[in-house]
């Protein structure tokens, strides 16, 4: 258990010690960046007090005693996570996934009834910071009275989630990877290639599942959009251009994503913080339903005019 985990020594040996003296608390908060091995360690540690002896050749998809939660979004009167639209190939919506309050009834559903074939029920929720606060009271009421259940909440830290939710879980912290162990995760991965790209390294800040994601977020734009910010801001023009083509090729996500590459360029080439602030006004526009066209186009057109940058020589 827990082989195949790079580093988090200090929540491995935790969650070992309180399975080795059978000593489960009734909810655990894994608090700490995305991509940096919570969810791996939250099935390894869920799947070793479903079945310790692994005697049953099973998987947590498919265990009645098992429950994944995920921030969904509603669409045509359904709960759908992320990976479920994008698998049917369905536009996102602009706004943000969340947990929501009919998820933690069924969860709540879920836990009044008697485990099948563990000695418990176990439940997951992941994006615990996204709950609203109907979902999060009605959540706080399910940690007051477990019962025979184990929860484990995923969320970047502890101030993302009201203290009520936080006083009742052990808390168990997430660390930063080391750029040795992220090289050591993204090869054992399969994607030691990105190793060759250190801006998409910085940008991951010792997240290996982040560099990952930053790498397939690269591959599917074009390169001439990738490139733009050394090679398309000479005058208003192409500033004008490039916005309309940004808009017309780019969703929202990939379009907040390519400020955050553009931003890392900037600040990797230049050290100047003077361009990074139009790039964040961006994003902060465009998280607030701004036209996205028009917030592209601001943004270029005040870039440009700093010709006395090395960048517009």
């Amino acid at each position: 258990m827990f082989s195949d985990v790079v580093g988090q020594s200090a929540a491995i040996e935790y969650l070992s010690r309180g399975i080795a003296t059978q000593r489960i608390a009734p909810a655990y908060l894994f608090a700490g960046p995305e991509g940096v091995g919570r969810s791996r360690v939250a099935a390894q540690f869920i799947s070793h007090l479903l079945d310790p002896t692994q005697s049953q050749q099973r998987t947590l998809q498919n265990h009645p005693d098992f429950l994944w939660i995920a921030p969904t979004y509603k669409y045509k009167n359904q709960l759908m996570t992320v990976a479920q639209m994008q698998e049917q190939d369905i536009s996102l919506p602009r706004s943000h996934p969340q947990i929501r309050l009919a998820q933690i009834r069924a969860m709540t559903q879920f836990l009044s009834q008697a485990p099948l074939e563990a000695t418990r029920l176990a439940v997951v929720i992941e994006g615990a910071e996204t709950m609203g606060e109907a979902a999060a009271n009605a959540l706080l009421k399910s940690l007051e009275e477990p019962g025979n259940a184990t929860l484990i909440l995923l969320a970047p830290n502890i101030d993302a989630l009201i203290p009520t939710l936080v006083s009742r879980c052990q808390r168990i912290p997430f660390r930063r990877l080391t750029s040795t162990q992220v090289a050591q995760v993204l090869e054992q991965s399969g994607y030691g290639e990105i190793l060759d790209h250190p801006q998409l390294l910085e940008m991951a800040q010792g997240s290996p599942g982040s560099a990952i994601s930053h790498w397939q977020r690269q591959q599917a734009i074009a390169p001439d959009l990738l490139e733009a910010d050394l090679n398309h801001l000479q005058s208003p023009h192409d500033c004008l251009r490039l916005a309309q083509s940004i808009n017309q090729a780019l969703d929202l996500p990939s379009q907040l994503w390519l400020l955050d590459f553009y931003q890392q360029y900037f600040w990797q080439t230049y050290g100047n913080s003077a361009l990074l602030h139009p790039l964040e006004k961006a994003k902060e526009q465009l998280r607030h339903y701004a036209q996205p066209r028009l917030v592209w186009e601001v943004t270029l057109l005040s870039l440009a005019e700093q010709q006395d940058h090395p960048l517009f020589e």
